[in-house]
């Protein structure tokens, strides 16, 4: 299986812009530049798209994990923060920082920490990233 995206910029890296377009026309020339990536323009960075592929793939793989143990979820919410920072060898993305919050009816607080430990060591995206991933997690009540 293969997914593809594409970037496009223009001019010098300060003044200059960008479009990310997806393959399967979810962002369609979604506008990127220096300032939505240094700064809080109005438009994405790959950093933002970083952390919503790693929430993405961590949540459905913390309801893989939580089916193979009899648990079905009701809610998972994964947020995950992608620090970029300068260091000696250049802008980095240095760590990934995920927080979860779920609904999980009937499972104890140490096996949902023991399955969310699995879910980010095990999922893709998880394993593709050098930086140090760290985790929360939060159990709600079941309704």
């Amino acid at each position: 299986m293969q997914r593809t995206a594409t970037a496009v910029w223009t001019g010098a890296v300060k003044d200059g812009k960008g479009s990310i377009s997806t393959q399967s026309g979810v962002l369609s020339d979604a506008p990127y530049s220096f300032l939505t990536r240094f700064e809080n323009a109005k438009g994405t960075n790959p950093e933002e798209l970083i952390g919503a592929a790693h929430a993405g793939c961590f949540a459905m793989a913390l309801s893989a994990q939580l089916g193979t143990m009899n648990f079905t979820p009701q809610t998972i919410r994964a947020t995950a923060t992608v620090t970029l920072e300068k260091l000696e060898a250049g802008w980095t993305i240095s760590k990934i920082h995920l927080d979860v919050a779920a609904r999980v009816p009937g499972i104890s607080e140490t096996a949902f920490e023991s399955a969310a430990a699995s879910a980010k060591a095990n999922c893709p995206v998880s394993r593709l990233f050098k930086a140090e991933i760290t985790l929360s997690t939060v159990l709600e009540k079941a309704a």
